[in-house]
């Protein structure tokens, strides 16, 4: 199964994003999304789950959940979008992935057997930091994380 990743889009889905995600079993959007348009076309290449960022407001934003969690084979996956507020202990609750975004910054660490993965900014470019979108390839109870920047210059 492929879990596809994408945060922060801030109001601008690349089509390089949508490439990118098509073919997934399953998205996440990890927040700060700044717009419901964002969310039909992601909706339309696979089940959603999305979380609300720190940057949507509004009520369409109202309806979207502060965390989530999705169950993929025997893979449950935490998703938040700013890891500093995790409110639990992953482990101790039987998460294997927690996905989250905020930072900009792709990441993918594994530590006390939880994965966790940050896909980056899909959206508009800030500072230096890459465009990047991820997935998650979930094998069982096995799971491995890749990350890609996205050629958009």
């Amino acid at each position: 199964m492929r879990v596809g990743l994408i945060s922060d889009t801030h109001g601008l889905l690349r089509p390089q994003a949508l490439h990118f995600l098509r073919g997934s079993d399953y998205i996440i959007h990890a927040g700060d999304i700044t717009g419901p348009e964002i969310l039909a076309p992601l909706a339309a290449l696979a089940p959603l789950t999305v979380v609300r960022g720190n940057n949507d407001h509004g009520a369409w934003a109202g309806e979207i959940p502060e965390t989530a969690v999705l169950r993929v084979g025997g893979v449950a996956i935490y998703v938040i979008h700013d890891l500093k507020e995790l409110p639990l202990d992953p482990a101790a609750v039987g998460m294997r992935v927690v996905v989250s975004g905020h930072s900009h910054k792709p990441a993918s660490v594994e530590k006390d057997g939880v994965l966790y993965v940050n896909p980056g900014s899909a959206g508009r470019r800030r500072f230096t930091l890459p465009i990047s979108v991820g997935e998650l390839i979930v094998e069982g109870e096995h799971v491995t994380a890749r990350l890609l920047t996205l050629d958009v210059d």
